[in-house]
């Protein structure tokens, strides 16, 4: 069964959740998995940590540097999930960068994740062409999806191009700064959020970067069909520990 699909077709308003794996101790990937799909998480974004993270802003960066010194790995990080679908049932996507899995090997990377029950890749510097000339074959064999990201200065013709390319959702970034470098929306935001929605496109939409509480989360579901939260995660877990993972979910879902 498709996780992802299954995902969206029953539930809206989803909440996804980033966090680094190999952070804040090395040994900790599994325990927050398995502890953020007991809080009610629908769906969540495993991330490799790398050591030229373009897109992340200063904490995501400072927890995958940190992860690293831990020793994390994507041989690692394999070894951590290898019995993750024996205690977990939502969608799991790594995101990461393109670098780490080519030194793995593509398609040796890529059945690996089908081995451990991995949905799909979120890889933000693999641009569309490369990926449709390279490697879509690859995907496909594997069952993997690859999840594009969307900004504000996207154009009209490369979102229908991403759709067409597409069988799960678009990552729509609320901003083309760096991952936790918002405070809000504001009404271009909301326009831009509305505008995208009413494309009508045929993959449904997930917007991130920027969204922290409860206030941050509805207003991104509003023409979305979810959120996904990764600073204000990692930050949570850096000043609480795991054990407060519970109250920041209650947070967010009040």
């Amino acid at each position: 069964m498709n996780r992802i699909k299954h995902l969206f077709d029953s539930k809206k308003n989803i909440l996804s959740i980033y966090f680094t794996a190999g952070y804040p101790k090395k040994a900790d990937t599994s325990t927050i998995i398995k502890t953020l799909e007991e809080q009610g998480v629908d769906l969540l974004e495993i991330g490799l940590p790398f050591s030229d993270p373009l897109a992340d802003g200063p904490v995501i960066q400072e927890s995958s540097t940190k992860a690293l010194h831990n020793g994390m790995s994507s041989e690692v990080l394999f070894e951590q999930l290898k019995d993750i679908r024996n205690e977990v049932s939502i969608p799991l996507i790594i995101m990461g960068y393109f670098n780490p899995v080519m030194q793995y090997g593509v398609e040796a990377f890529c059945k690996k994740c089908m081995e451990i029950g991995i949905d799909g890749l979120i890889l933000p510097d693999l641009p569309l062409e490369e990926y449709q000339e390279h490697y879509q074959a690859i995907f496909e064999k594997y069952h993997l999806s690859n999840i594009f990201l969307i900004t504000p200065q996207t154009s009209d013709e490369r979102i229908r191009a991403i759709d067409n390319a597409s069988n799960a959702f678009i990552y729509l970034v609320s901003t083309a700064s760096v991952t936790g470098s918002q405070s809000g929306f504001g009404a271009d935001q909301e326009a831009y959020f509305k505008r995208i929605s009413e494309m009508n496109l045929k993959n449904p939409l997930i917007v991130g970067f920027g969204i922290k509480d409860n206030e941050t989360f509805n207003q991104a579901t509003k023409y979305t069909s979810g959120a996904i939260i990764g600073t204000a995660f990692i930050n949570s877990i850096t000043e609480n520990g795991i054990d407060g993972i519970p109250n920041f979910i209650k947070g967010i879902r009040s």
